[in-house]
């Protein structure tokens, strides 16, 4: 039973590391609440403290956040707010910029799984009209998009772990890493610089070519209206968890079907989340985490598992095993923890699911993004930032 349970725990990670179970069709939601569910079923947990295990306030906030990206989405406002800031656009280093800090910035403020989602498309239909080639663009975005998330809880799951175990709150996670997310930005186009020659013009490539999208006004004004009072809470200090829900139980009354909405909803990471939350608490009860004790009692050595960890099994699983173990768990260690689990998913094209959304959607449009392509341009920007990261904090 004991050598069964631990197989158990072992292909469950490995399942999670790797996207699937080798001769299986299983996804990682299907593989952490498989994962779960056997655990019970061996005696680990019964029905009660599975249940317990589970944060309701990490589930309702990360539901919450996708009801209000949703309603964004169809009201045409990413794509509004991409076809002004491209406006000024008159180079390809030009687009290098606004990619970057467009999508970084966006991605502070909504799940950086769905600005790489939405904004894929968008991009790949820019470069083509101006005849530019999209690989460093989209870099660009998978990059920015878990660089800028590092800046607020609301930008990555792993950040709204954090902020429900450690209390923190929105505006001191802000004003503590919201730095540290700028000036990886910057980094970022330094190195597209020197990896892409292409990338370094400034000569005009402008194109008449526009964005295709439509804009619904009433819906656009209501979310923006909403999404605003939304921001004043968190700086106010009204629990994330309450607040969103608010928001978006607020914007869920309107003429939209609630289906159309529901269906942007990622259904499959709550259900990740939840199966995740039971196999940490079954981990923990067989003391498999002990493990880990001897390797987390310094802030490199907390920097270094972390990144290592959220590579080989991701980074929302690496939170919540560490978040048990780490010593003396202030303010200044949350923050380690949230800044190298985010800013590792950039080291491979498997880092991270932003990384795999913005490689799916290129390969569906006759596009190839290779893990060496990445990992070219991920190394160097994961190592750069990963030593910001432990310098500033």
């Amino acid at each position: 039973m004991i050598v069964l349970r631990y197989i158990v725990v072992g292909l469950t990670y490995m399942g999670l590391g790797l996207g699937y179970i080798p001769g299986l069709k299983m996804n990682r939601a299907s593989i952490a609440l498989g994962g779960a569910s056997l655990l019970m079923a061996l005696g680990v947990l019964d029905l009660k403290a599975a249940w317990g295990a589970i944060d309701y306030k990490t589930l309702i906030f990360l539901f919450s956040m996708m009801v209000i990206s949703a309603n964004l989405a169809y009201s045409g406002f990413f794509q509004l707010a991409l076809e002004k800031v491209m406006q000024s656009i008159q180079s390809p280093l030009g687009l290098l910029i606004v990619v970057t800090f467009g999508s970084g910035i966006l991605s502070a403020f909504f799940l950086n799984d769905t600005i790489a989602l939405i904004l894929t498309p968008l991009i790949l239909s820019l470069t083509q009209a101006l005849s530019l080639k999209p690989i460093p663009y989209l870099l660009a975005l998978a990059g920015a998009t878990n660089l800028g998330s590092v800046a607020t809880l609301s930008g990555n799951p792993q950040n709204i772990l954090i902020g429900s175990f450690s209390g923190i709150s929105y505006l001191s996670f802000a004003k503590a890493l919201t730095p540290l997310a700028l000036v990886s930005l910057l980094i970022q186009i330094v190195l597209l610089w020197l990896l892409y020659p292409d990338v370094r013009s400034t000569k005009s490539c402008l194109s008449d070519t526009p964005i295709r999208y439509r804009v619904y006004k009433p819906l656009l004004i209501k979310s923006l209206v909403i999404t605003a009072g939304l921001f004043v809470a968190f700086l106010i200090g009204i629990p994330p968890a309450q607040a969103t829900l608010i928001a978006a139980g607020l914007l869920l009354i309107n003429r939209l079907k609630p289906q159309r909405v529901f269906n942007k909803v990622d259904w499959d990471l709550l259900v990740m989340f939840s199966g995740l939350f039971i196999v940490t608490a079954g981990v923990e009860k067989l003391g498999i985490l002990n493990l880990f004790s001897g390797l987390v009692y310094t802030p490199l050595s907390i920097l270094g598992v972390t990144a290592v960890l959220s590579n080989l099994v991701s980074n929302v699983p690496a939170v919540l095993l560490l978040q048990r173990l780490i010593p003396h768990p202030d303010t200044k260690t949350w923050l380690l923890l949230a800044a190298s689990s985010t800013l590792a998913g950039n080291l491979t094209l498997l880092g991270s699911v932003a990384n795999l959304i913005v490689a799916e959607a290129v390969k569906k449009l006759g596009y190839h993004l290779s893990f060496w392509e990445h990992l070219r341009f991920g190394l160097p920007l994961t190592i750069l930032t990963l030593m910001l990261a432990y310098w500033w904090i």
